[in-house]
């Protein structure tokens, strides 16, 4: 029996999230119980998982709703470090949320400490330096209407 080639390939963790903004520029952010910083909706891909799948379900199990992602915004490869492999990370554009969906906000408290709708400066603030170069380049990803290829949230031209 032919031993498969691709099983001795380098693994990355992935992970997929959701840019979520509202009508006045501000971003739903979320704030772990298990960081100091906070992020965006999303989480690790699981096995098996594709990372639009993973966001959807991240969503669910952050927030409570039912969100069909949309295109992807951006893709930011980020280096190894001590106690980090090295990884992929995806955000999707989540659109607008409804006034009921809103709403219908639930946070789980095991994981997370609250939600917000941050402006750009308050989520320079919440966020680490890295999720908000991220973040910035998804929303103006967003707003002109394209993706961007990133590597620890700078864009490679």
């Amino acid at each position: 029996m032919t031993e498969d080639f691709t099983a001795t390939l380098p693994r990355k963790r992935m992970s997929a999230g959701l840019l979520l903004p509202d009508e006045r520029g501000r971003v739903l952010l979320v704030e772990p119980t298990y960081k100091p910083y906070w992020e965006i909706p999303g989480g690790t891909v699981e096995t098996g998982e594709s990372p639009h799948a993973a966001a959807a379900r991240e969503i669910h199990e952050e927030l409570g709703l039912t969100v069909t992602p949309g295109r992807l915004l951006v893709t930011d490869w980020t280096p190894p470090r001590p106690g980090r492999t090295e990884g992929l990370h995806l955000v999707f554009d989540g659109g607008l949320l409804t006034p009921a969906q809103i709403a219908a906000v639930r946070v789980p408290a095991d994981e997370l400490r609250s939600w917000a709708w941050s402006t750009p400066a308050e989520a320079a603030t919440r966020l680490s330096a890295l999720l908000a170069r991220r973040i910035t380049a998804a929303a103006r990803a967003r707003a002109e209407g394209t993706s961007v290829y990133l590597e620890n949230g700078f864009p490679v031209s």
